[in-house]
């Protein structure tokens, strides 16, 4: 069992989640032990991560021995064998102390561990999963194409069967650790003639002869997190690889980013909890009209909205985590957090500049990279825009219309 498991959890301070006691001693504990690493480990050289664009391998591999690079993963496999609550409260604690640590977290959890371990066979499992649970390496999920956006089922890159090889040709981009990753879950066209059926989804190793790497995309935000395209020519990947079954790509990939969502929902929840507290620690120290700005009505209204969206974001965020450990459809609850979280990260961080003002608008200050970290989770795992139609096409089919 992991570090955490062994902590005795005593007066864990829950910083504003009134619910927090609510939940179990182990999901208590875990949560003091990712604050205390955030705010030891993670505060300290966030900056310095965005501003040189600096990968945090260390801190990864330690957040791999605390069991956070695979939380769910059952411990056969190496992973920490707790439910997605549990990963939840994690991912946002680490996005809290570093938001590139976080989404780097998040993709080694969801998006490439996840349908490994719900698709994969026992080698699979073995081969690309044990090695990827430690923090010493991580994998990555290649689906977004520079031509397809939104639009998941138009994969243009392709796979062909030769022997016992597949030959997969196209780029992918936008991938999250690209550079770093050892392993990438990859979504290919192996039958153009059923469109979206003909989708597979296959297990890439890296380095492999035939992948190419793209630059690195200079961003707006999580700076500390690579992002890159795979250019495939001619890359031929063994055909015990492949993922499930043939034609099996497409579920593969919605399933996958039902329970991202999740993960970035809590990324998001972290970005705003940290500009929450940037935010209040500065209106009760700056003085203005004689008194603090935490005196004025103004700012407590501020802050009043700021928290409670926040909240609201947050137990729709355990609601989803909680279906999905009761082996119940979250589809639209994860929508629904992951569109409440990543627009109250957006609204917080601009809320949290407005409050410091000139403070706010430079770096020597966390509130601007707070507001540049929370744009892409309106972006990344499905656009707001696209939360909206899941949401929609989920209850149209709920009131049976």
């Amino acid at each position: 069992m992991f570090v955490f498991t062994r902590i005795v959890a005593q007066n864990v301070k829950s910083r504003g989640i009134a619910s927090l006691a609510a939940l179990s001693e182990t999901h208590q504990m875990l949560q003091k032990t990712c604050r205390d690493f955030a705010d030891n480990e993670l505060k300290p050289i966030a900056a310095k991560i965005d501003r040189e664009h600096l990968y945090p391998k260390e801190q990864i591999r330690k957040m791999g021995e605390l069991g956070l690079m695979a939380v769910a993963v059952p411990e056969e496999f190496g992973g920490t064998g707790l439910d997605y609550v549990a990963y939840a409260i994690a991912m946002e604690e680490i996005s809290r102390g570093c938001a590139s640590a976080g989404v780097i977290m998040s993709v080694n959890n969801s998006l490439y561990l996840g349908p490994i371990q719900y698709f994969g066979n026992k080698e699979q499992k073995e081969k690309f999963i044990a090695p990827f649970t430690n923090g010493d390496k991580v994998g990555c999920f290649a689906l977004s194409e520079p031509g397809n956006g939104s639009d998941a089922g138009a994969a243009s890159t392709t796979a062909r069967l030769d022997g016992d090889q597949w030959m997969l040709n196209g780029t992918k981009a936008w991938i999250t650790n690209g550079f770093e990753s050892e392993a990438a879950v990859v979504l290919a066209t192996t039958d153009k003639s059923l469109k979206h059926k003909g989708i597979s989804a296959i297990i890439v190793p890296k380095p492999t002869k035939g992948l190419e790497l793209g630059k690195k995309e200079d961003k707006l935000g999580i700076r500390g997190s690579s992002t890159c395209s795979l250019i495939f020519e001619d890359c031929q990947v063994p055909k015990a690889n492949l993922l499930g079954e043939p034609g099996q790509g497409f579920k593969i990939a919605m399933m996958t980013l039902d329970a991202g969502r999740i993960g970035i929902a809590s990324q998001a929840l972290g970005i705003a909890q940290a500009s929450l507290e940037v935010a209040a620690e500065y209106a009760s120290k700056r003085m203005a009209f004689g008194k603090p700005l935490l005196k004025l009505q103004t700012i407590q209204n501020k802050l009043a909205e700021m928290a409670l969206r926040l909240d609201a974001a947050r137990l729709l965020t355990w609601r989803a985590a909680w279906l999905k450990d009761n082996h119940k459809n979250f589809t639209k609850e994860a929508a629904m957090a992951k569109l409440a979280a990543s627009e109250a990260a957006t609204y917080l961080s601009h809320q949290c500049i407005q409050i410091l003002g000139g403070m706010g608008y430079v770096s020597d200050m966390p509130a601007e990279r707070h507001y540049r970290d929370a744009r892409i989770t309106e972006i990344y795992e499905g656009t707001s825009e696209i939360q909206r139609l899941v949401i929609a096409g989920n209850l149209i089919k709920e009131l049976g219309l």
